[in-house]
């Protein structure tokens, strides 16, 4: 059995210590409020044609349509599905093939784009979080993405970092998900202007807001654990993004707390899962909800899921347009940029129920202390 000091500093070999004799080690052991339940119901989750809105967006009654039931969800629990999305087949053949290779690499060699501290792109397995308690049964490689990188100078942000990092023989990985970075970027814009359009907002605003977006590509394996009762693949967390687009295997695990309760949302063929993140709930002044979810594992089979989060600019400020501000008369939460919320949950603070709100509470708190200082008492 390792120890807890070992574990820390050994890395996640998942192999290792199913074939360990005794249970999982403690550090994986969830809290029994947080344990997985199998007996869940799934989430009935409206399903968007994005093919239909982008053909005809001037089609007001079938757009009509299709804004109120993604609308009605998304005031919810802010969970929905997209097909006839556009994205290539091909793009996303390739993509689980890149991930299948580079996570059953030996440790040694994924261990050379490890993520460091502070930083998004990179490497990281369970052990080597900043928080050393309830680890996750998983492992990551993230990768940084900048619209506005490609639009200016050509710049390709994510083939750049694989290339500098993990060297030239891992160009075909580079080169894929950089790929499947600009697909997401492209079709996160044409959601996000389709939900601009189901809160009532001018058409183009949304698209323009996220145009120049500094996104976040993330690789997710989940491997089989021998007590998945036990244990959690990612733990109960809202995204503090703005918008996430899913691609989940056919094995399953995405589970949403809603109504008290777990929910499953099941793999569907060709279709992703999109769901609102905090920045976006605080762009729209809390009218689109961020909800808590997480991803459990199983004793049998691995899991594999693509996340791209979409994000504004570092800079951009985040506050909502008039046209919302006007229905509730004022603000829910303080204006911020996205490099503050990226700090925040970087380095201070980890992603769980309450981030957005201890996150405007720590901006007012710092607020407070700057007018003190400046003498605005």
């Amino acid at each position: 059995m390792h120890s807890t000091t070992n574990l820390s500093h050994a890395g996640f070999d998942a192999k290792d210590l199913n074939n360990q004799p005794n249970n999982i080690p403690s550090e994986y052991v969830w809290p029994d409020e947080d344990k997985p339940s199998t007996d869940i119901k799934e989430l009935q989750v409206p399903i968007l044609d994005i093919s239909r809105f982008l053909s005809d967006k001037d089609n007001h009654v079938a757009t009509s349509q299709a804004s109120s039931l993604v609308s009605e969800a998304a005031k919810l629990h802010g969970f929905f599905l997209v097909t006839n999305h556009g994205v290539d087949e091909g793009i996303l053949a390739r993509a689980y093939k890149c991930m299948d290779t580079f996570f059953d690499l030996p440790a040694s060699e994924k261990q050379k784009a490890k993520r460091k501290w502070g930083e998004i792109s990179g490497y990281a397995d369970s052990s080597a979080g900043r928080f050393y308690s309830k680890l996750p049964w998983k492992e990551t490689l993230t990768f940084r993405f900048s619209a506005e990188e490609k639009l200016k100078n050509g710049t390709e942000t994510v083939k750049d970092y694989v290339s500098k990092t993990m060297g030239d023989e891992n160009e075909e990985l580079g080169t894929v998900f950089q790929e499947y970075s600009e697909a997401m970027s492209t079709l996160s814009l044409n959601i996000i202007e389709f939900l601009g359009m189901s809160l009532g907002i001018e058409r183009r605003y949304l698209r323009e807001f996220y145009q120049d977006n500094d996104s976040i590509l993330r690789l997710n394996y989940y491997p089989p654990c021998k007590q998945p009762n036990l244990t959690l693949g990612t733990g109960p967390h809202t995204d503090p993004t703005s918008l996430t687009i899913l691609d989940q295997d056919q094995v399953g695990g995405l589970q949403v707390f809603f109504e008290n309760q777990w929910r499953s949302i099941a793999p569907k063929p060709r279709s992703f899962v999109i769901n609102i993140g905090d920045t976006f709930m605080a762009l729209t002044n809390g009218i689109y909800k961020s909800c808590l979810h997480r991803a459990v594992v199983n004793s049998e089979r691995e899991r594999m899921s693509l996340a791209f989060f979409l994000c504004p600019k570092m800079d951009k400020v985040v506050k909502p347009p008039k046209e919302l501000l006007e229905v509730s008369g004022q603000s829910l939460y303080p204006n911020f940029t996205w490099s503050m919320f990226l700090e925040f949950t970087q380095k201070h603070y980890r992603s769980d129920k309450n981030t957005l709100q201890n996150f405007s509470d720590w901006i007012r708190s710092k607020e407070a202390i700057d007018n003190i200082l400046a003498g605005k008492s």
